[in-house]
This record gives structure tokens, sequence and C-alpha cells, in this order.
């Protein structure tokens, strides 16, 4: 993990290999952004019109490497376009902040330490330019050893990420700005544990591997921890989790992850889809369609490294996090459309489709889940494709059984950056899941399919249960070219709505 820290330094005696400034659009050209003044002194005023020379305009995202002139103690300077001023009087907004420092973090691969001179109005800054750099720096290195890793940079290869950021214009010993570092350290360093997962070769990442991650994590952090293997799914009835793990040679698990405070009053129940890898089953995905599916599993890497953030950070609320693991594989043993499974609660499901698994073991745990009646439960899944052609790559759907819940979820996704839309449960779809043989069916109508997986999963929660699910199929792993803070690959897509959901509800403060 990058390593952070808050530093008083000028930008003018700081020692570092490289320095981050910020550019804004103006109205005539590029304009130097706050935190940068001694820099642009350095180039006797003249950085705006040195960038414009060289075809920067502060657009957002844009990088421009030069020289640093006599004077600064680093010998290159980046500047990063943070897009339109703000309006008279205005900061930039969190996301800017966040995506600019990403992107200049991504630019900076292959260095060791760079100092970070962006603009610190407040405490809400330093997270956001602390979390979006130690978000950029993320690199997943860890099947790149010996010779490749040592001459992947000079080969052209991937180079290590930043080794080392200082933020410039933070202070070290007020308490907020500490805080804030502090925050950003621990739900960054989680949601790059979370993308390790979901990168992570599913030979190597079975629903028994990854257990044992959680559970050594859980261990790490005060956290409980509880696994039920095969054999106590079957003895337990789990018929959704089992129906789709009994096709592997690698058994499923279901985990149980709980922390908990002494002062708490609220407890919140998170559920992950933890399909470690998916084939479809015997209803096999076509040619083109199996190569990503190592990140099945992103829902469930969100819930655990969000309850690794809670306990890190002390929250006054109990959080409970149930990890579905299971590999969806074909075999002589696997679930056939057409078989009936019999749920934890007792419902029967025809599978009509091996491939809707995820809302099957969601089921079972959401059932679980709703035993110890928590206050409120969210579930995070790549649960459908038609999410993803209804929102795209970049945006999670959110559904639930009650309105308020769900604007609340939406308004926090929002507020720490991360894009979604609320989502209707329309009762006409529900008629679609009707089995002539079973209590329902695991599949409905093809048009608003997420919506129709989002009504199935609904069945499966307790009475009177405020419950929401989040669909991050499009987010969840990223498969074109870097942006921002996002990497290539797996994300950690809703990680930190989970974690802000937890700080709100520990401090009342939900809507």
């Amino acid at each position: 993990m990058t390593a952070l820290t808050l530093s008083t330094a000028g930008p003018a005696t700081l020692r570092a290999d490289a320095l981050v400034v910020g550019v804004a659009k103006g109205p005539k050209g590029p304009v130097v952004a706050a935190g940068a003044e001694a820099v642009d002194k350095a180039y006797d005023g003249k950085l705006a019109a040195v960038l414009e020379a060289l075809g920067a305009s502060g657009a957002e995202g844009e990088t421009t490497k030069l020289p640093a002139p006599d004077g600064l103690k680093v010998p290159v300077v980046l500047a990063v376009g943070l897009g339109s001023l703000p309006d008279t009087d205005e900061s930039y907004d969190e996301e800017t902040l966040r995506r600019a420092a990403g992107v200049a973090a991504r630019a900076l691969h292959g260095t060791k330490k760079a100092a970070f001179a962006l603009p610190l109005d407040d405490a809400s800054a330093v997270t956001a330019v602390a979390e979006g750099a130690l978000l950029g720096a993320y690199a997943f290195t860890a099947y790149q050893g010996g010779e490749k890793k040592a001459s992947a940079a000079k080969n052209g290869g991937p180079k290590q990420p930043l080794a080392e950021i200082a933020l410039l214009g933070a202070k070290p010993r007020d308490k907020e700005h500490k805080a804030a570092a502090e925050r950003a350290t621990i739900v960054a360093t989680e949601i790059n544990i979370a993308r390790d997962l979901v990168n992570t070769p599913p030979n190597d990442l079975t629903p028994e591997a990854f257990a044992a991650v959680a559970g050594a994590a859980a261990k790490e952090n005060g956290i409980k921890v509880q696994v039920l293997d095969e054999k106590a799914l079957v003895k337990g009835g789990y018929g959704g989790i089992m129906g789709v793990g009994k096709g592997s040679e690698n058994p499923p698990r279901l985990v149980k992850l709980s922390y908990t405070h002494a002062k708490a009053e609220k407890t919140l129940a998170f559920v992950g889809k933890g399909i470690t890898y998916d084939s479809g089953g015997i209803s096999l995905k076509p040619a083109g369609h199996n190569e990503t599916m190592k990140c099945d599993m992103a829902g469930a890497a969100a819930v655990f490294a969000s309850v690794v953030a809670a306990a890190k950070l002390g929250l006054q609320v109990n959080v409970t996090g149930w990890l579905a693991l299971a590999e969806n594989m074909p075999s002589g043993s696997a679930t056939k459309p057409g078989d009936v499974l019999r749920m934890y609660s007792g419902k029967t499901v025809e599978v009509l489709n091996t491939d809707a698994e995820g809302r099957l073991v969601l089921g079972d745990a959401l059932t679980k889940a709703s035993e110890e009646n928590p206050d409120a439960i969210v579930d995070v899944a790549t649960l459908t494709g038609a999410m993803v052609m209804a929102l795209g790559d970049r945006t999670f759907g959110i559904m639930a059984n009650d309105d308020a819940f769900r604007t609340s979820i939406h308004e926090i996704a929002e507020e720490v950056g991360e894009a979604s839309w609320p989502m209707p449960l329309p009762e006409d779809l529900r008629k679609s899941m009707d089995s002539p043989t079973a209590d329902i069916a695991n599949m409905g109508v093809r048009m608003g399919g997420g919506l129709v997986a989002g009504l199935f999963l609904q069945e499966f929660v307790g009475e009177g249960i405020t419950w929401a699910h989040l669909d991050i199929a499009g987010p969840a792993f990223h498969e074109g070219a870097p942006y921002g803070y996002t990497p290539k690959g797996g994300t950690g897509s809703a990680v930190r709505t989970l974690v802000r959901l937890a700080e709100r509800t520990a401090t009342g403060d939900l809507g």
C-alpha cells in the first residue's frame, strides 16, 4: 500500500521525485489552482502561460509534465486538469479533487515519492485528495514476479505504483485533517484489497480460499468469523448455495463476519454475492462472456472490505457481513434447468436458467441475515446484465422495499463519488416468476430483468426488515482504459457507499 503523509513543508522546500499541481480551465486559458502559488512563483508567475504553450487547457483528467525550474527541490512538475473553474467563492467539489489526484497518481507509477499541492480548503478536501491519490496509485502486481517484475518498466511493461504521497497544505496537527487522512487511508486500503480479490485468478480464489482470506483479516481486526462448509450447508438446508456450488470440485461456503461495538444502538447486515467463477453452469455462457467472470464475487469483496473498514474505524454500529461463496460450473453433478431447489427459507425455486445463480445464493444468505432482525439489510451483487444495459458500465442500480431508504443510499453514494440510480420494483413483474411446479422460478420476463432479479431477492427478506439491493454489475469490473482513480479490472465498487452508510447509521444521521 502506498504511504500517505501530511506535510507542512512548502512546495519550494520539500524534496520529492515529482510535484503535483492543479490547473483549471478558465475562460481565457488555463488557470493555476490554489495550493500551487509557490510553484507558480518559481516559474516567475508564468506557469499558466507555459502550460498553455505546451497545449494544456486545464480540462478534467488532462496531465502535463514539465521540468521544474530553479527554486524547487523536485525535478518534475505534473500539472493535472481540474476542469472548469468553480463559481466565485466556491471550492472544487470532492469528486473533482478525487479524480484529479487519482489521475496524477496513475501518471506517476514508477515514481518513489510525489508531493501533491492541490487545493485543500478543508478536511473534506483532504479526504478526497488522499482517497483519490491512494486509489489511483493502485496496481495489481501479485502475479508479476522475478525477472518480469524487475524488467517490466525497462521493457515497456507495467511500472510499480507510486510508493509515497505527501499532501502539502494539509495540517498534520489539525485533528480534523489528521482524522480525514486516517479515514481515507483505511477506506482506500480496503477498497484496494477488494480490488485485489476481484483481480485474483479463479484458480487461486476458490470459495474456500476466499473464506480463508476473510477469516484471517477478521481475526486481525477483532471481528468474529463463522464459516459454514459444504457439510454444514447441506445439514442446514441451504439449498440455494448448495444448488449453485454442487457442480464444482471447489465446494461452497457461507461466511459470517460480525463487527460489534459496545455502545452500538443499530445493526446493519451486508450480504454479498460471491461467485468466485461463473461459467453459467449447465446454461453455459457463450464464447466471449467467460473471460471476466472471476469478477462475479465483487459484491462479497465489497461486503468483506466494508466490514473490515467499519472495524478499523471503530464505528459505533454493529455490522454483520454475509459472504455467499460458490463456484458455478457445469458437470454431471451440477443443477440442471428444470430442477427444483428448496431454499434455506423453505421456499422452493424452479431453476429455469443456471446462469441466474447469484439470486439463489443471495436468497439463502438474505434469509439467514434476516433471522438476526437487523435494522437494515443491504445486499451487493454483480447480478444482471440487464442492469448494465439500463445504466451503463459506471452506474449501479439501487432497489429497496422502502423508498426513503433507497433515497438515502442514493444520496450517500453520490456524496462519496459512486454513480448510482434508484430503480423501482414493479409488482406487475413478479407474476412472470410464477412457476407451475415450485413456489417461484428463478427467471421471469426478459425486459426489466434487473428489476425481476430484485423482486426475486425481496422474497427472501424477513418481514418488516428494511432492505436495499445494489446491482453493481456495471461498475464492479472495468475493462477499458483507466480513468480518474479507476483502474483496469476490479474497482472496489460500493465499498465507499457501504462505509458511509455505516458511518451515518452510527451517528444517527440517516434520513
